[in-house]
């Protein structure tokens, strides 16, 4: 399935960060897992977040899901942010339009079930709204946590490995779906994987954290659908890979470390 073809957004001088993050600093004990951190994210930005076990990048998504708070440093995000899992966390006892309708917090139950019913249906999954969760197939179910995760129209769209559980011809039907969907509300997008190459089809810039610092940025402004053997995207890939510890040909597919 070929990706829609998406520009990138070019921030300009004037624009307003829709996330904005300043000297955030945490640590458990004696482990400093963020140190004084600084990232802005634009509005309409989708930001892919690379790192080793032990970087900073779950701290970092709990600290802007709100479900932790730093020790010190300032956050702030505009609009509401929601949250898609690894795992989609849909409840088995109600029915897929239910789970969509709980990112609603507003509206009355039929304005809630119409609206989580027009996600749903963006995300292919019309006939599946009345269908029990254990119906649906992985890639189903990914739609779901994603239409929940859009429904109340987030400023900020936190992606915790979405689609790592996948298999390969799903990820890419679901990368495909994540750019039209996000083309179409454009909120912040940041994108927690392991996967360089998922990295570089997908987004507009990449960063690398490790020991809870910013240690590489690539931005990206190839038109989606982009091919790995761009010799731009190849220059970023060996970057990338340089700087997450791992050495070696482009040309062989790899992830990061878990």
């Amino acid at each position: 399935m070929a990706n829609r073809l998406i520009p990138t957004p070019v921030p300009t001088a004037g624009t307003a960060a829709a996330v904005r993050i300043q000297g955030v600093h945490r640590s458990f004990g004696d482990e400093v897992v963020l140190d004084d951190l600084d990232l802005d994210i634009a509005a309409g930005e989708l930001v892919a977040l690379l790192g080793r076990s032990g970087s900073g990048k779950s701290t970092l998504l709990r600290l802007l899901a709100e479900l932790d708070q730093p020790q010190r440093g300032r956050l702030r995000v505009d609009g509401v942010t929601s949250v898609a899992f690894q795992e989609p966390r849909l409840f088995p006892w109600r029915r897929v339009a239910f789970n969509v309708a709980l990112g609603l917090h507003t509206g009355t139950t039929r304005e809630r079930d119409a609206r989580a019913r027009k996600l749903l249906a963006e995300v292919g999954l019309t006939d599946k709204a009345d269908v029990w969760p254990v119906t649906l197939s992985g890639g189903q179910a990914q739609r779901a946590s994603l239409a929940r995760a859009l429904v109340s129209e987030p400023g900020l769209l936190l992606l915790d490995e979405p689609f790592s559980a996948l298999d390969a011809l799903t990820r890419i039907e679901m990368h495909d779906l994540l750019l039209k969907v996000w083309g179409r509300h454009r909120p912040a997008v940041l994108l927690v994987t392991h996967d360089v190459d998922e990295a570089l089809q997908i987004a507009d810039r990449v960063i690398v954290l490790d020991g809870g610092r910013i240690v590489h940025e690539a931005r990206l402004d190839q038109d989606r659908p982009r091919t790995l053997h761009d010799p731009q995207l190849v220059t970023h890939r060996d970057e990338l890979l340089h700087h997450l510890g791992v050495h070696g040909p482009s040309s062989t597919r790899e992830k990061t470390p878990s």
